[in-house]
C-alpha cells in the first residue's frame, strides 16, 4: 500500500506533461519546428515521446517518496520540485506554440539549476527519490544543450 500515492503522482505529472505537450503542439508535425535548422545530434522524432514518458513516471514517483516522507526539508524539497515542475510544463508552450526558443533556454536552464536542488533535497529525506531524478537531470542538461544549438542554429 506504500506505493499507492508515488503511483498516483506518477500519472498525474505524466498527464499533466503529456498535456502540457500536446496543447502546444510540440514535435514533428510542428510546421514552425520541422522548418528550423537543428543540429547533428538531434535524436529521432520517437525518442521524445518515449524519453518523456519514462522520465514524468520516474519523477512523478520520486515526488510521491517524498510527499509520503516526514523529513525538516520535506517543504522546501516539495516547493523545489514544484517550481521545476512548472517550468517543465511551461517550457513546451513557450518553445512550440509561442516560437520563442531563447526564452525557453531560460526557462529550461533554471530548470536544471531548480532539479538539481530538488535532487539534493531528495537525497538528504530519501536517496532513491534523488535516484529517480538523476536521469531526468541528464536529460534536461542534454536537451538544454540541444535547445541552446537551436538558438544558435536559428538566429532570427
Amino acid at each position: 500500500m506504500r506505493l499507492r500515492l508515488p503511483i498516483v503522482t506518477a500519472l498525474v505529472v505524466l498527464l499533466l506533461g503529456l498535456a502540457s505537450g500536446w496543447l502546444s503542439g510540440s514535435g514533428a508535425g510542428n510546421a514552425w519546428f520541422d522548418a528550423l535548422a537543428k543540429p547533428g545530434f538531434m535524436p529521432p522524432g520517437w525518442a521524445f515521446p518515449v524519453a518523456w514518458t519514462t522520465l514524468y513516471l520516474m519523477i512523478g514517483t520520486a515526488f510521491g517518496l517524498i510527499l509520503e516522507t516526514r523529513h525538516p526539508l520535506r517543504s522546501r524539497a516539495i516547493l523545489l520540485f514544484v517550481a521545476q515542475l512548472l517550468l517543465n510544463y511551461a517550457w513546451s508552450p513557450v518553445f512550440f506554440a509561442l516560437h520563442q526558443p531563447l526564452r525557453a533556454l531560460a526557462i529550461i536552464v533554471l530548470m536544471v539549476i531548480l532539479t538539481a536542488l530538488t535532487a539534493l533535497d531528495f537525497h538528504r529525506i530519501r536517496p532513491l527519490a534523488a535516484w529517480l531524478l538523476l536521469p531526468y537531470l541528464a536529460w534536461l542538461i542534454f536537451a538544454a544543450t540541444l535547445n541552446g544549438a537551436i538558438v544558435a542554429l536559428n538566429p532570427a
